[in-house]
């Protein structure tokens, strides 16, 4: 009976607070808005009608759009038939299409009907054929003169023919029928096709209608649904009867679980309800509900609060010998009614918990900072550093970090090699424990030695009664502990199945040994440290892998050329490995190229790539293009590297490639230059100035669309011509237009030497903490002296060949080189020939004497030279087979009026 009488107040004070709750809400109006969210946003009797609606007029609406497209899919058939069939019936009807199929070429007098009718008549297809179904027409003209795709034979019997095929253009309808002649005699054949796609329909007329009637049938059900709700909605608050019923069930279960007391009051102080911590804590009589706070017995200050009803918050009182701390707030926010709830808490009991609550505290801080300050950087030693320093002194007095060498290197963990002491921390220096970078082998007896074979934390609480840590050395364990080192912990440094090394935690100053409980933070901090410095040796291996990789595809030397002196630097970044690259290419006529590239982004990729682009500027530059052209040709080639890599959801495309190409002849001394969104290159003049010459800018390669101009310098000879990458001009602070008049600044100090430039723009412009890779080529002009050049008009005469010949083998002769005299009186006997035989005139013949004996011969025809091996009975056809075999190389270059054949030789 007394259980009785203390669930029956609680029950129909929560049946008042419904009632308040629905008497609040009629009062304060019902919204239909407000009524919507209330709907949607519950599991109520209102919400199941509305999604039942709504789910019925999407079916109506389904349904009607299925059956409208239906409908639209055999009209669509219906009307391809109809067309296809009338068109080639109009077609084989027409006048002139008998007569147009007699005749020596039909396809001339019927290709343009036939494409015109197509046109008119919106069909995809006209194609008129013989009776062996060999095609005279077709919209695609490399299919005329091919067998028809279809059936033909009851055509060639005089009846058209209709049917639907799947075609190479998708579905479609296609039909066949005869052309006759006057006396009925089949003569040709006529076809005519449409795919289903282009027949139109009634659905796009009517779907918008369907669509229509579907969303007012959706707005109506809507809102007949809020209607419907609205005093369901208003009786109960937006509860379901799940809600209603487990509210009901789980009312006194809720309040006499709860581990704080919770007192309901009603305006004049009267208790309505008190849970079971509440009774407890301020020993109520079995009957108080009901009563008020006055006749409870509490002491005066209590009886105050409760009878009040006023606010607070964490109001401490003393009960008994308790100290309760009473929270109190009213019923209703407003404080148009009475009442009030208090909830209590007994704040002895949790004092008693307030010093293991704070070292829990301390440790869980210590944690979170582990989390937050281990690991801020990708490099093995300092990550080992961060936690020695985190641990002291709030863990223990000194700490140390040892990891095998392969570790530090970014490599796996050799069990069987030495350990180095990575990191050192503690409250004093002079402790005599091992130093820092000193390489240590611990016995299997000690502690460190245990952790790193089991792979488990080893706690020694007493150091001088441990004789395994003694066995490690005993003349500096003796000093450790005299020290007033005493207790010690190590934990293995695990990543994975993998042991990176092992942690030490020493305690001198508390004189407590640690304990199983610091053992356990003592793993939990290590492995949380483990994850960032396993992170660091990772990215140390995979580092050194892209250095590697990088390196091997950037020029290890630079080719052998007389026409330019040479300088470079390539600085990688710190953080990271760019995409910089740069190239010396000698080409024909004793000309030379510079290249120099950036692609945009770090790591593996952004080297391979730049492997990828270097190696198809070497095979360009082969070609003896124009910059302009080789740069549209690499344009297209990164576009071609984007698309199939797009395709591949593991492999990042190339997001932007940057490159200056620049050709130097040193016979006339000029230079042709184009860019692709590359910074524009520096000139020094001989005289010192320094200047950055308007070379027209493209965009950056990948782009596509946009050709790339080429610009054209006079380079007087001694002339430094520097090329880079945007390092060495840009950076986070400044923009490049700082960093370009930073570098003419340097240019202007440097010596005239390649190398003084380089070694002094690096001084001046090289930033303290690279986040760019950086490629620096400085070149410094040479010309081929006068002396060293011939050049002899040809008339197109085969008689001038014989002149030819003797002013050659006087050159040779003034030149020393009269061991090449017949080698070369061939080439360029064979090839002056061919240019009269096969070329334009001017004819032209040039030789110079560089690294190497350059003969070339010029002429006005663009034709390309093809090299071919003679048979026995063929009067020519040898010329260029012998120039290939007297000549060390051989190739064509093309002017923009004409092309240089050219054959080099080595020197004797």
């Amino acid at each position: 009976m007394g259980r009785s009488r203390t669930r029956s107040p609680q029950r129909s004070g929560a049946a008042a607070s419904v009632r308040r709750r629905g008497q609040e809400s009629g009062r304060s109006g019902w919204h239909p808005t407000a009524g919507l969210r209330s709907v949607l946003g519950g599991r109520s009797v209102a919400r199941q009608v509305f999604v039942l609606l709504l789910v019925m007029v999407l079916l109506l609406v389904v349904a009607a759009v299925v059956a409208l497209v239906l409908q639209a899919q055999r009209d669509s058939a219906e009307e391809a038939r109809n067309r296809s069939l009338a068109v080639a019936e109009t077609f084989a009807n027409a006048p002139g299409t008998v007569e147009a199929l007699e005749s020596p070429d039909p396809t001339a007098v019927l290709q343009p009907r036939a494409e015109a009718a197509r046109e008119r008549s919106h069909v995809d297809f006209v194609v008129v054929m013989n009776t062996d179904g060999i095609r005279y027409t077709h919209p695609r003209p490399d299919r005329i003169g091919k067998q028809f795709v279809g059936t033909i034979e009851p055509a060639l019997a005089g009846e058209p023919v209709v049917e639907e095929i799947d075609g190479t253009i998708g579905r479609l309808v296609q039909a066949v029928v005869p052309v006759e002649d006057p006396d009925g005699e089949v003569v040709g054949l006529v076809s005519a096709g449409i795919t289903l796609e282009n027949v139109g329909g009634a659905a796009e007329a009517q779907l918008p209608l369907v669509l229509g009637a579907g969303l007012a049938a959706l707005a109506l059900a809507t809102g007949g649904a809020a209607l419907i709700s609205r005093r369901l909605l208003r009786q109960t608050h937006g509860l379901g009867p799940h809600e209603m019923t487990r509210m009901y069930e789980h009312h006194d279960a809720v309040l006499h679980a709860v581990r704080e007391g919770v007192m309901i009051l009603d305006g004049d102080g009267t208790l309505l309800l008190a849970n079971d911590e509440a009774r407890r804590l301020f020993s109520l009589p079995e009957d108080a509900e009901g009563r008020h706070a006055r006749d409870l017995g509490l002491d005066p200050a209590t009886t105050e609060l409760l009878s009040s009803g006023r606010m607070a918050t964490d109001e401490v009182l003393p009960v008994g010998d308790r100290l309760l701390a009473v929270n109190q707030r009213p019923t209703d926010p407003a404080g148009r009614h009475g009442g009030s709830v208090a909830t209590v808490r007994d704040t002895t009991e949790l004092r008693a918990l307030s010093g293991r609550a704070e070292e829990s505290r301390e440790r869980l801080n210590m944690l979170y900072d582990a989390g937050v300050g281990i690991g801020t950087s990708l490099d093995v030693a300092r990550t080992a550093q961060e936690l020695s320093d985190l641990a002291v002194p709030r863990f223990a007095d000194f700490v140390t970090v040892d990891l095998f060498e392969s570790v530090l290197a970014g490599g796996h963990p050799d069990a069987a090699a030495a350990l180095r002491r990575t990191a050192r921390t503690g409250i004093a220096d002079d402790a005599p424990l091992y130093p820092r970078e000193q390489q240590i082998r611990f016995v299997e007896s000690s502690p460190h030695g245990r952790s790193l074979a089991t792979g488990q934390a080893v706690l020694e609480p007493r150091l001088d009664e441990a004789p395994g840590w003694q066995a490690q050395d005993k003349e500096r364990s003796a000093q450790v502990v005299e020290y007033g080192i005493h207790s010690l912990i190590t934990v293995p440094l695990r990543a994975g199945s993998l042991v990176l090394g092992v942690v030490s935690f020493w305690r001198s100053r508390k004189p407590e040994p640690f304990d199983e409980e610091e053992l356990a933070l003592a793993e939990e901090l290590v492995a949380r440290a483990a994850v960032s410095i396993d992170n660091a040796r990772r990215y140390t291996r995979e580092h050194s892998m892209a250095v590697t990789l990088q390196r091997s595809l950037l020029p290890r030397t630079l080719p052998e050329q007389n026409a330019l002196e040479i300088a470079y630097r390539y600085l990688p970044a710190q953080a990271g490995v760019g995409g910089d690259w740069f190239d010396v290419l000698p080409l024909s006529g004793a000309r030379v190229a510079l290249v120099v590239g950036d692609v945009v982004g770090h790591g593996l990729h952004a080297a391979a790539t730049m492997g990828r682009l270097r190696t198809a500027v070497h095979n360009f530059s082969a070609l003896d293009l124009p910059p302009g052209e080789l740069l549209a040709l690499l344009d297209e080639l990164v576009g071609r590297i984007d698309q199939d890599e797009a395709q591949d959801e593991h492999v990042a495309p190339v997001i932007g490639a940057t490159c200056l190409y620049a050709v130097y002849d040193p016979v006339s001394r000029r230079c042709s230059l184009a860019r692709a969104g590359h910074p524009p290159p520096a000139l020094v003049r001989p005289d010192g100035r320094v200047e950055f010459p308007d070379v027209p800018a493209g965009p950056p390669l990948g782009l596509g669309g946009l050709p790339f101009e080429s610009g054209e310098l006079e380079l007087p000879e001694g002339s430094r011509l520097v090329l880079y990458t945007d390092g060495l001009v840009e950076d986070r602070e400044h923009d490049i237009d700082v960093g370009l008049e930073r570098l003419r600044e340097a240019l202007a100090g440097a010596g005239e030497s390649p190398e003084e430039t380089c070694r002094t723009v690096l001084d001046h412009r090289r930033p303290r903490k690279a986040a760019d890779d950086i490629a620096l080529i400085v070149a410094r002009t040479r010309a081929l002296p006068a002396g060293r050049i011939a050049q002899w008009p040809v008339p197109s005469d085969p008689a001038a060949v014989g002149e030819l010949r003797a002013a050659v083998a006087r050159k040779l002769a003034e030149w020393g080189l009269e061991e090449l005299t017949f080698g070369t009186e061939l080439i360029l006997s064979e090839l002056v020939t061919n240019a009269m035989r096969h070329g334009g005139a001017p004819i032209q013949v040039r030789m110079l004497y560089e690294r190497h004996l350059i003969c070339e011969v010029y002429d006005s025809s663009s034709t390309a030279p093809h090299l071919r091996y003679a048979t026995m009975t063929d009067e020519g056809g040898r010329g260029l087979f012998l120039v290939a075999q007297l000549a060390e190389r051989w190739g064509t270059r093309y002017l923009p009026a004409g092309k240089v054949i050219w054959a080099e030789q080595n020197l004797p």
